[in-house]
């Protein structure tokens, strides 16, 4: 609450001592507030927060996970038996699961298989797919999706950037030709209310006929609609560029009636660069919208890879070394003889749901390629019209310029 009092009187301060002055709001400033403090673009770098997080969280799936399994039947005094399991899991990057613990049964009524030693057995092994898994699995999967949505939010980022800037330019260009315009519209006002007086004095004097007057007084009336609607517009720009002014991204704040923006005459000519056109390509290539675009047939060609892979039997081979605790340490007997092992095996016959997941899997892709080369053709066609709208205004520009002067010659 002190610091934003505080912010208050600051700005309160400002607009106090600014209203004997009229402060000039240059498109430079504005965009600079805009990238600093506007919500949007504090939103935008929270994709990327987001595309970390989705690492992290898939990097997660390759964690060791500790497990402990203990299970015991009490009945008429006697102990049926007491299974206890715990141990260790790492899976890694190559599918292989390593794993090892240590168990301990015993109980009248103990499953012969469940037997061991009254102190236990050690054991360490691993799993392996020959199979299905053997070259990517759904972890392997996971992990290398996240990152691709990791490389994607740099780009949904650029495209939140990117729109926001526009939209705030575009807002700042319209408060400023509206304003111009005024401006216009002003001095036109003045001069046509210079021209009532003299036609007034002149019929006054006899020198022009009365009609003129009216003629005159209509001429007036027009500026003066033309005045109002023009600042109508301003006023209307002026709430419009309001909205993208914040502070710290959740303060709104507003544009003081005396801030203006650059005139005219205080604006800089944009040239056109003509190397743009030679860079068309490269332009349209390196767009965020097409790389948000590639990187999702990216992901959407992991997935095919991965129901791809499901179409293969599941064969896996576990192998677990077992050894009996001697002592405190566990290895002074270690016999490689004592070791448990077996198979897994697994496959449907017909094989219809793994073949209709590829299927609709390979479908994703060709329909993501497909609305890329759109998208690349859209952007392609913005991209010269813009290129050719710009030249055309410049072309425009330079023969108003010349019209100016020549009006200026026939006047004098």
């Amino acid at each position: 609450m002190i610091r934003f009092s505080f912010i208050l009187l600051i700005i309160s301060l400002n607009l106090s001592a600014q209203e004997s002055t009229p402060t000039v709001l240059t498109y430079n400033q504005f965009m600079d507030r805009v990238k600093d403090h506007h919500p949007i673009a504090l939103q935008a770098d929270l994709k990327l927060k987001q595309g970390d997080a989705s690492v992290r969280k898939a990097r997660g799936n390759f964690d060791p996970k500790v497990f402990s399994d203990a299970s015991q039947k009490y009945f008429s005094d006697k102990q049926y038996y007491s299974v206890i399991n715990s141990g260790l899991k790492i899976p890694t990057w190559y599918g292989i699961e390593v794993k090892g613990g240590y168990t301990q049964n015993d109980g009248v009524f103990l499953n012969p298989q469940n037997n061991t030693p009254g102190a236990g057995l050690w054991y360490a092994g691993i799993s392996v797919p020959l199979g299905q898994g053997l070259f990517i699995d759904k972890r392997r999967a996971e992990l290398k999706k996240a990152q691709i949505y990791n490389e994607s939010t740099i780009a949904e980022r650029d495209v939140l950037y990117n729109e926001l800037l526009y939209n705030a330019g575009k807002a700042y260009w319209d408060w400023f030709e509206n304003y111009n315009t005024v401006t216009v519209y002003k001095n036109a006002l003045e001069l046509a209310q210079q021209r009532f007086n003299a036609v007034k004095q002149g019929a006054l004097f006899g020198d022009k006929p009365d009609i003129d007057t009216v003629e005159s007084t209509i001429q007036v009336q027009n500026r003066m609609l033309s005045l109002q609607e023009a600042e109508l517009n301003y006023k209307n720009t002026t709430a419009l560029l309001s909205i993208y002014l914040w502070l710290e991204g959740t303060v709104p704040l507003e544009i003081s009636e005396i801030t203006r923006p650059a005139t005219s005459e205080e604006t800089t000519p944009v040239t056109v660069n003509k190397e743009l056109n030679d860079a068309l390509d490269s332009l349209t290539s390196s767009h965020p919208l097409l790389r948000q675009s590639q990187l999702k047939i990216d992901q959407l060609k992991i997935d095919k890879r991965w129901k791809q892979e499901q179409i293969k039997p599941q064969l896996n081979l576990k192998y677990n070394a077992i050894n009996q605790p001697v002592g405190n340490n566990a290895f002074n007997d270690y016999n490689i003889n004592n070791y448990t092992w077996g198979v897994e095996f697994n496959m449907p016959i017909f094989l219809r749901k793994e073949r209709g997941n590829l299927v609709l899997a390979k479908l994703k892709v060709n329909d993501a390629e497909l609305e890329l080369i759109s998208k690349q053709a859209n952007l392609n066609y913005k991209a010269i019209a813009a290129l050719n709208n710009l030249e055309n205004t410049e072309q425009q520009i330079n023969l108003y310029a010349r019209t100016v002067n020549d009006y200026a010659k026939l006047l004098e």
